[in-house]
């Protein structure tokens, strides 16, 4: 049985201590996006496949507005931010939470106002 392709999304708050403090660290299959709940101020991310390989790295991308969600796109051999609040097109995107595990985005809300949201994640795990 062959193992599927996956990368480690390794994201750090990059403005504390000396070198960062880790936020996330998360596997995931191959995807040029991945949503971020609650990311911090400032993050580096970096990409690799399973077997160690860099795919990709993105360096003190700052927050650029006040939104519970960054969407980080994967472009060449870039990461990008965005802060965003989710609209139905992000269903089914994944998202990765403080800690690193990813889940499938099923469900986003949010008031007009940007006061109040509600959200469902769907978590799958295997051995």
């Amino acid at each position: 049985m062959t193992q599927q392709e996956q990368h480690l999304w390794d994201l750090w708050i990059a403005d504390v201590a000396a070198t960062g403090i880790n936020f996330a660290r998360g596997r995931t299959t191959p995807t040029n996006i991945l949503l971020v709940h609650a990311a911090p101020q400032t993050l580096n991310v970096e990409v690799r496949t399973s077997g160690g390989k860099p795919v990709a790295r993105g360096e003190n991308l700052a927050r650029t507005a006040d939104t519970p969600m960054a969407r980080l796109r994967l472009e060449g051999n870039t990461i990008t931010r965005e802060d965003i609040w989710p609209v139905e097109a992000d269903h089914g995107s994944l998202v990765i939470v403080a800690g690193g595990e990813v889940g499938t985005l099923q469900k986003w809300w949010n008031d007009a106002e940007h006061q109040q949201w509600r959200w469902s994640l769907e978590f799958y795990n295997h051995r």
